[in-house]
């Protein structure tokens, strides 16, 4: 909560959590009413609404997005504002280190090897995630509000939204946010069956982005190793790990593929029982 920016508000919001959440954030909104400003979204579950409402609950002319589970340094606000400023950006991403634990375990290795390539993104696709992000107000008032459909990739499809209508994004290499390394089989697999929805829900929504079909062989094929090599050039992974991570890679497209074809399916069972 301590920052050293001179002025800002925060407004968490509690989307229809049943983990206590709410009553956690309604307890820091109690102890500091002039800063903590707690908000709910419990008409859709989805991160991209609960961010829409915090936006429509705020009323600074730059808007900050964190995930509940990240991180940063007290300097953090002033850092992305002085950075948006001194640039002329209204779209800014920054680096976002994924940490594991000090003894960390398979899953946790492979999270934070792979970590998060923000500049690549914003050079390649156009987008940063929305786990640390700034926006200017007026990118919103002209290009809309993040698409709430979605459960994931909606952080791309609106940052492709930005750049489409000719605003200026950037990235802030000297500013970092921090996101825990998931540490579980669980919770790797919960992530690939929700991009695996998102996928299918942008399919329907955005076809312009041009998703494959979810039977497409290409969802099936074994991934590129030498890609996966690339993506750990410079470290110091042992031959055993990169052989199980590049495992571990295969399986999570299987599994991604899978939550995009029953989404889809999901999809046509709902069309047909339309009235």
């Amino acid at each position: 909560m301590s920052q050293s920016a001179r002025s800002y508000d925060v407004f968490p919001v509690d989307n229809d959590s049943t983990d206590g959440t709410g009553n956690v954030i309604t307890e820091i909104a109690d102890e500091h009413p002039e800063l903590v400003h707690a908000c709910e979204e419990t008409d859709i579950q989805s991160s991209y609404a609960a961010r829409n409402t915090g936006i429509e609950h705020a009323s600074g002319d730059v808007l900050l997005f964190l995930d509940a589970d990240v991180w940063v340094p007290e300097t953090w606000i002033e850092d992305m504002v002085a950075v948006l400023e001194s640039n002329d950006y209204d779209y800014l991403g920054c680096n976002v280190e994924v940490v594991a634990g000090d003894q960390p375990n398979f899953w946790e290795c492979y999270e934070h090897s792979l970590s998060f390539p923000v500049e690549t993104y914003l050079e390649n696709k156009h987008f940063a995630p929305t786990c640390a992000l700034a926006v200017r107000r007026e990118v919103f008032e002209e290009v809309g509000l993040f698409d709430e459909r979605l459960e994931s990739g909606g952080d791309k499809e609106f940052g492709q939204r930005v750049h489409r209508a000719g605003f200026e994004q950037g990235y802030a290499e000297d500013v970092t946010a921090s996101h825990p390394a998931r540490e579980s089989w669980d919770a790797l697999r919960s992530k690939a069956l929700r991009i695996g929805r998102g996928r299918a829900q942008k399919r329907r929504y955005h076809p312009e982005h041009g998703d494959t079909h979810p039977l497409h062989p290409i969802n099936v094929l074994p991934p590129s190793p030498f890609r996966l090599r690339r993506r750990f050039s410079g470290q110091d992974v042992s031959l055993p790990s990169l052989v199980g991570f590049y495992l571990l890679e295969y399986v999570l497209k299987l599994t991604q593929s899978y939550g995009m074809l029953r989404e889809t399916l999901a999809q046509r069972q709902s069309k047909r029982e339309e009235p």
